[in-house]
């Protein structure tokens, strides 16, 4: 579940980047917009079905 919060925390941050009036690279921003979301969405369906988020631990 910390991998999921972790995931969800950057993803608010990078939506955060791309919305700044100073951010550059605003195409390649959008691509890792778009595969972080996808990330995201992957981390929160691993939570809801109970499968091991966190891949490092024991």
């Amino acid at each position: 579940m910390n991998k999921t919060l972790l995931t969800i925390l950057m993803f608010a941050f990078l939506l955060l980047f791309i919305i700044s009036p100073f951010a550059a690279l605003t195409g390649l921003m959008l691509v890792v917009l778009f595969a972080g979301f996808f990330v995201l969405i992957g981390n929160l369906f691993q939570a809801i079905v109970g499968g091991d988020v966190n891949s490092n631990s024991p």
